[in-house]
């Protein structure tokens, strides 16, 4: 059978980074098996539903490059892919099971169900919930006669199906991450698998979409392990072939003390979305990490890393090599620390490894800055070696469109010097001969003139670099003269030496 793996996102909200790693992890599966990717939209939770959050989930994964074989968008041959738009699959599934025995009506209110947890709080049960203990003493059919639950039944009286846990059995099963896992029922409870309003919960569509989209593997978060012996009693119940399973370790804050979540990323000031997300409810504006500067490349590179260990010493991978290399067994038990320095440290080097060309695109499109390609290349190819996010490029580089209106203090009073000013003003001199002047001509003008009476070049370098930029650092100043033009650079070192005192 060929492999078939699903990303089965809720419309509940954005979608998390640790979504976007299960997502592509499962894409990066497919890929490498020749398999199929599928998206299925799990909306069975009209409840939590939220306008806008499919959308938002669909082109998030678009951003990333996680592109479906199968979906709500694409299409397939084992449609819908909407959980809502499957609900008349589901009840079928629910009665067969009742039917067997292996499930139950229950007509227990919200009153009743909250008497039976205090009852057993009291009575200091190990587990207070609905199982093969308390199902005995509540409102159900098997405490019913089959007339008295027709007759509830023909009245229209709210009810749930339950599924009945077996007592004191243990349930088994191999997960390719974690291996073997054991659980007794006794620790389980008798799970709801159609609600009062006539829609699934979770675990239903859940295993039955999986079984009738032809499922092999279930890759999803630690956080669904605990599910997952209900889910595998529930493909026994049916008597179908469960896929297998693996569970994901969770993403934790950066200083590895518990999950990740959106208010520890506030709070440390990183984005935890993949692309900007506005609370239909509060109106609250969350910056994804698209909108932040981020590559969807350096993404996926640091996203796969967190969690799955190539087994080399090699980082940088394309989504082709990740493709390649990537397998469930190599997949982690414990946690992975989300380190942004590390996204940054990503984001820099597949900026580095851009054409100057495509950065200076990539800064025409952000920023509408009023220059021609040219010079954004130029300019872009001066400054990727110290760029995190191609904003950078403006903002570090601010003296690329206008002259310097401050001066650092720190270097004019330690650098700015009479000896400095004299051969900067030789050089000005020089080059002011000149109409256009690459990098290599204008270090060659600027050593001669050091040279006439062997003047140090760390005691005018820094005059140079302040007297055009402004600052004590930055880029190649040979490659900023040659940018910037003789003119320019003989005008900014005519307005520095008028403006400056010395300080010797």
């Amino acid at each position: 059978m060929s492999v078939r793996v699903r990303f089965a996102p809720s419309p509940t909200g954005a979608l998390h980074i640790g979504g976007v790693r299960t997502a592509l992890y499962n894409y990066l599966f497919a890929k490498k098996n020749e398999g199929k990717f599928i998206i299925r939209i799990e909306d069975t939770d009209q409840n939590r539903y939220v306008e806008g959050a499919e959308d938002y989930i669909l082109k998030s994964l678009e951003w990333c490059g996680i592109i479906p074989d199968e979906g709500p968008q694409t299409g397939g041959d084992f449609g819908p892919y909407r959980q809502s738009d499957r609900k008349s699959l589901y009840k079928e599934y629910a009665d067969r099971l009742i039917a067997e025995g292996k499930a139950y009506y229950a007509f227990d209110t919200p009153e009743e169900l909250d008497e039976m947890r205090e009852r057993l709080k009291e009575a200091r049960m190990a587990n207070p919930q609905y199982n093969a203990i308390s199902r005995n003493q509540m409102k159900n059919s098997l405490t019913m006669s089959a007339e008295e639950v027709e007759q509830r039944l023909a009245s229209d009286e709210p009810y749930v199906i339950r599924f009945k846990m077996p007592k004191n059995d243990d349930v088994r099963f191999k997960d390719v991450v974690r291996d073997w896992v054991v659980v007794n029922t006794t620790t389980l409870d008798d799970k709801v698998l159609m609600k009062s309003d006539g829609m699934p919960t979770y675990h239903l569509a859940n295993i039955v979409d999986d079984h009738l989209m032809e499922i092999t593997h279930v890759i999803r978060g630690e956080e669904w392990l605990p599910s997952a012996p209900l889910h595998v009693l529930l493909y026994e119940a049916f008597g179908w072939e469960a896929p297998q399973f693996a569970h994901l370790p969770l993403l934790l804050k950066p200083d590895g003390n518990g999950k990740l979540s959106k208010r520890a990323a506030d709070q440390l000031g990183f984005p935890i979305f993949p692309m900007n997300w506005s609370d239909p409810v509060t109106g609250e504006l969350s910056k994804g990490f698209k909108e932040s500067g981020y590559l969807p490349e350096a993404c996926m590179n640091f996203l796969a890393l967190l969690g799955w260990n190539p087994g080399t010493e090699q980082e940088m991978f394309t989504m082709d090599q990740l493709i390649s290399e990537f397998s469930l067994e190599r997949i982690n038990k414990s946690g992975a620390k989300f380190d942004i320095e590390k996204a940054k440290w990503f984001n820099q080097q597949y900026l580095k490894n851009k054409l100057n060309d495509e950065l200076a695109q990539m800064l025409k499109e952000e920023s509408n800055v009023d220059a021609d390609m040219e010079l954004l290349s130029a300019i872009a190819g001066s400054m990727k070696e110290r760029i995190t996010f191609v904003s950078d490029i403006l903002e570090n580089g601010e003296f690329f469109f206008s002259a310097p209106s401050t001066y650092d203090e720190k270097t004019v009073n330690k650098k700015w010097t009479a000896e400095a000013v004299k051969k900067l003003a030789e050089f000005a001199n020089e080059i002011a001969k000149l109409e256009m002047v690459s990098p290599e001509e204008a270090k060659e003008k600027f050593v001669a003139v050091l040279a006439t009476d062997d003047t140090p070049l760390g005691k005018v370098m820094p005059a140079l670099r302040l007297a055009l930029t402004g600052a004590g650092g930055g880029p190649d100043l040979m490659e900023i003269i040659s940018i910037l033009g003789t003119a320019e650079t003989v005008s900014r070192i005519n307005t520095a030496i008028e403006s400056l005192k010395t300080s010797n």
